[in-house]
């Protein structure tokens, strides 16, 4: 069975985007073992430096490196963005090639440290357009459970 491992800076605040996740945690447990590790975002000051920002990104990379395994996908920005057939196809591939387990990062809202991109099997971008770290982690879960179900021929994906 296939491993999904989510690492994400910072943790829910809403009570309704945590539902959301577990939702589709729930669902997902017919197809992958699913892992969560919701790490501490750096705290920094009002008005950063881009010192202490880089400082703050490689104290959280430090962080995630401890729960990074397998086919590594950072989402990034200047990532690829994918179709959802497409994703599906990676996850597909990765787990046809060996790799039992796919690591997706979301760092904070500074990005992630490029040692993290740079271990990365693929960047991600969901958009070019901006979206809350929080509803990220939700639609990122929600494609996740979409890839599964497109891989199985499921009627979730219309």
């Amino acid at each position: 069975m296939m491993n999904i491992v989510l690492v994400a800076i910072g943790k829910l605040k809403e009570e309704y985007l945590r539902s959301a996740c577990a939702e589709y945690i729930k669902r997902l447990g017919r197809y992958c073992t699913f892992e969560l590790h919701e790490l501490d975002e750096c705290r920094l000051s009002d008005n950063p430096s881009e010192k202490e920002i880089a400082s703050a990104l490689k104290k959280e990379a430090e962080q995630i490196k401890r729960y990074a395994k397998g086919m590594i996908v950072p989402m990034c920005i200047e990532g690829k963005q994918l179709s959802s057939p497409e994703l599906s196809e990676k996850i597909t591939d990765a787990g046809v090639s060996g790799q039992s387990t796919v690591t997706f990062v979301i760092g904070s809202s500074f990005g992630l440290d490029p040692e993290i991109k740079a271990m990365g099997t693929l960047k991600l971008s969901m958009s070019k357009m901006t979206f809350p770290h929080q509803l990220a982690r939700v639609m990122l879960i929600e494609q996740i459970y979409r890839a599964f179900q497109i891989a199985e021929g499921g009627k979730y994906h219309k």
